[in-house]
C-alpha cells in the first residue's frame, strides 16, 4: 500500500489547476446540498464512468465539506498520475497481501472526524449508462475495520450535453444512515435507489 503524502504548495497548486479545469471543460458543475455532521467523518460512495470522477468529487470536497479529502484508487493510477498522493490519494493492489492491509488502512480514516474518505464500490470503471451499479466485497472490510462512527454519503455523477459544446456534470448527493451490523447487499441495495432516483431525475431535465 501507498499512502497519502503532505506538501502544501503541490497541494495548493493541484487544488487551483483542478478547479481551473472543471471551470474549463464543463459548462456547469451543479451538486445539491446537504447537511452533513461536523462530528462525523465521511464516506463517500460514487459510480464510476470516467477519468474525471476523482477530481469532481475533490472540488465537491472542497467546496461544500472542507474536510481532509482521501480516495482510494489502483496501484497503477498511484504511480503514473504523480501528484494524485498529494491529494490524499492511497493506492489499492487487487489479488496481492497487502489489499487488506489498505482497506484496515481506509477503515481507520474513517474514525477521524476530519476525514472524507470516497471509495468507488464498482472498483473499475464502468459506462455511466450502467443500469446499476455493482458492490465488491471490500467494502464491508473498510466498515468493519472503523468504528463505525462515521456517515455515509451516496453520490451519483450524471452527464448531459443538450445543445452546449460542453458537457454539464450533475452531482446527486444523499447521506444515508446505516445500522451498526449493515450489510453489503443493504449498503448496495440503498445506493441504487438513490442511484435510480437520480437517473429519473436527470432524465426529466430539459434545455
Amino acid at each position: 500500500m501507498h499512502p497519502p503524502k503532505q506538501h502544501p504548495i503541490i497541494h495548493f497548486f493541484f487544488s487551483w489547476y483542478i478547479n481551473r479545469l472543471i471551470r474549463s471543460d464543463f459548462k456547469r458543475f451543479d451538486f445539491d446540498r446537504v447537511e452533513v455532521d461536523p462530528n462525523r467523518a465521511i464516506l463517500l460512495l460514487a459510480n464510476h464512468f470516467s477519468w474525471w470522477d476523482g477530481f469532481l468529487l475533490f472540488q465537491l470536497n472542497r467546496l461544500l465539506f472542507r474536510k481532509r479529502f482521501h480516495i482510494m484508487v489502483t496501484e497503477e493510477n498511484y504511480r503514473e498520475v504523480w501528484f494524485l498522493k498529494y491529494l490524499g490519494a492511497f493506492s489499492v493492489k487487487k489479488k496481492s497481501r497487502s489489499i487488506l492491509e489498505t482497506l484496515n488502512y481506509a477503515g481507520s480514516l474513517l474514525n477521524d472526524p476530519r476525514n472524507l474518505v470516497v471509495i468507488f464500490p464498482q472498483g473499475k470503471l464502468y459506462s455511466s449508462h450502467a443500469d446499476d451499479i455493482i458492490f465488491e466485497k471490500g467494502l464491508m472490510n473498510i466498515i468493519n475495520s472503523s468504528q463505525k462512527n462515521f456517515q455515509y454519503l451516496f453520490a451519483a455523477i450524471l452527464t448531459d450535453y443538450f445543445e452546449h459544446r460542453k458537457p454539464t456534470v450533475k452531482c446527486f448527493l444523499q447521506t444515508w444512515e446505516g445500522a451498526e451490523f449493515t450489510s453489503l447487499q443493504l449498503i448496495k441495495s440503498e445506493y441504487n435507489k438513490h442511484y435510480d432516483a437520480s437517473k429519473k431525475q436527470q432524465n426529466q431535465l430539459s434545455v
